[in-house]
């Protein structure tokens, strides 16, 4: 069997243990890791944290983002600007207003300004403990962290439900490692 095949399967598998994962979690987990924050101190010069809307059962990361956001943090949100592309970030603040993007997920308008973040919240399906992600498929973030990546220091946080993880994650050479995971019950770094 391919990895494409492989990743299908997982992705299906992962969907519904996400499904479950928020229905046991989904009101607690959020205020858990705003209360918890970041487990990185925040650069001394540049403070831009990027998040994310939740889609479909994701974690909802928006009331961390509101603490970093009092705390003196810059925050952004990711914006889809086409296939085969790597992400571009807008600044956005929680409550700020936002416009429907790609599959209807919430994203800044397009006068909000562009910046790098230095520290990315990622969405996902599953992980393992080895920091690799499954995503669904179209490599959005991959392809981001690998150019950010290539540009300057940037620490990856996957965000997910502790029912998530899976043993291991089917990974290609492409594939790009979180630094660390952030789940309601703990915080791991990522080997």
């Amino acid at each position: 069997m391919d990895l494409a095949e492989v990743k299908r399967r997982a992705r299906s598998a992962a969907t519904i243990e996400r499904a479950k994962a928020h229905l046991e979690s989904g009101e607690t987990a959020p205020a858990i890791l705003a209360q918890r924050g970041l487990p990185v101190e925040p650069p001394p010069t540049r403070r831009i944290v990027s998040g994310f809307h939740p889609y479909k059962d994701e974690i909802s990361i928006l009331p961390l983002l509101g603490v970093l956001a009092s705390e003196g943090w810059e925050t952004a949100l990711p914006v889809v600007t086409g296939a085969g592309l790597p992400l571009v970030f807008r600044v956005w603040a929680p409550g700020s207003p936002t416009v429907p993007g790609i599959w209807n997920i919430p994203m800044p308008p397009e006068g909000n300004a562009a910046v790098e973040p230095d520290v990315l919240l990622v969405p996902l399906l599953a992980f393992d403990r080895k920091g690799y992600r499954l995503g669904y498929g179209g490599g959005f973030y991959d392809r981001t962290l690998a150019m950010l990546r290539a540009k300057k220091p940037v620490i990856a946080i996957g965000v997910a439900y502790a029912g998530q993880e899976i043993p291991e994650i089917p990974r290609g050479s492409f594939d790009q490692p979180m630094d660390w995971i952030m789940t309601e019950r703990e915080t791991l770094r990522c080997a």
